[in-house]
């Protein structure tokens, strides 16, 4: 069969000697360090993994400057996680020290593993998105200076996973991280007549709004929209420039907390608001910063070992989170959608 170049290679083209011999024979993994990871296969073979934070939007050069590091200290093995990280793998001992050296020369810093801060996910923000309600590589920066730390060290009550979406459709994993960044827009769009009498398919422009606000206006040849019923998704827009969403005024951030993917001790979990409106401030986000250093500051301080930061709130219950966190609750943090009944509190019972 011809070989072809339509999507990626077959990943277990690619994989370590070591993972290929033991696939699906493993024992256990443990952490040696932060930012190191060990994992034993039944045969007693050992792989290391060393782990990196990186940008998410990087350069050429950059991925050039790692796999030099790769080549170097690993035999060229690497591979990025779900989270932005970079991890090498080596099944030397010797090579560990050497090669944490040599990212951290790089600046590249070794941490994020077990009970620490991994890297934060986020999305596109106003570098290449057109619907956004704020930045994402600007913010994730800002709180990842704030919190450097936490990745540094594993000693947190559990592993912390933060997340950013520029935009309420969620390109991020906002929905199941321990904390959330969520750009919220807080206006309709505002509608160019003349863009949509241009060059605006009409139906297909009307069909793409999930809550049917938007409808066709014969007399004008445009749409018109139903305030009370729009989310501010900006899916329109993406059918129609003339649609325009961002507003430099209104737009801004909201927190949520208390999702996870993990399956261990407790259910996977969504995230809830708990924050509904932060202004956008750019260079630095001050008050998204400091927002987020609150809350897992306070989780730290009042967590039990093992509770992520989801579990901790369910326990403690969210009104004693709110007093903890000295976070003022408001209507908008009350869950009202017409199906949530699952979330919904189902008895008198408050946890303080």
């Amino acid at each position: 069969m011809a070989k072809i170049d339509i999507g990626p290679p077959d990943y277990r083209k690619n994989l370590h000697p070591v993972i290929i011999k033991n696939y699906g024979q493993w024992k256990f993994h443990d952490y040696v360090k932060p930012g190191v990871l060990r994992h034993v296969a039944h045969s007693g073979d050992m792989l290391y993994s060393i782990r990196a934070g990186s940008p998410r939007l990087v350069s050429i050069d950059f991925i050039r400057d790692i796999c030099d590091l790769a080549d170097e200290y690993c035999g060229g093995y690497l591979r990025f996680t779900s989270r932005n990280n970079i991890e090498f793998l080596t099944d030397d001992e010797t090579k560990i020290e050497p090669l944490i050296e040599a990212c951290e020369a790089k600046g590249l810093p070794v941490g994020g593993t077990g009970a620490s801060l991994s890297n934060i996910v986020h999305t596109q923000g106003w570098v290449h998105c057109h619907t956004p309600a704020t930045d994402a590589s600007g913010i994730v920066k800002a709180v990842m200076d704030d919190l450097f730390e936490y990745f540094k060290r594993d000693d947190l009550p559990a592993r912390l996973r933060v997340a950013l979406a520029c935009c309420l459709n969620m390109c991020g994993a906002v929905h199941c991280s321990d904390i959330a960044i969520l750009g919220v827009h807080r206006t309709v769009p505002v509608i160019n007549h003349d863009i949509i009498r241009k060059g605006t398919e009409i139906p297909t422009l009307v069909a793409s709004c999930p809550t049917g606000a938007i409808r066709p206006d014969p007399k004008n040849k445009s749409v018109v929209i139903k305030d009370e019923k729009c989310m501010y998704c900006g899916n329109c827009y993406t059918m129609s420039p003339g649609m325009q969403i961002m507003d430099p005024e209104n737009d801004g951030i909201a927190i949520l907390v208390g999702g996870k993917v993990s399956n261990a001790r407790s259910v996977p979990m969504f995230s809830r608001l708990v924050i509904p409106f932060l202004p956008n401030n750019p260079p630095r986000w001050p008050e998204t910063v400091e927002a987020v250093r609150n809350i897992v500051e306070t989780w730290i301080k009042h967590a039990r070992k093992g509770e992520r930061v989801g579990e901790w709130i369910e326990r403690i219950g969210w009104e004693r989170f709110f007093t903890l966190a000295d976070i003022p609750f408001s209507d908008k943090c009350i869950d009202d959608y017409i199906f949530s009944r699952e979330t919904f509190r189902t008895t008198a019972a408050f946890k303080y």
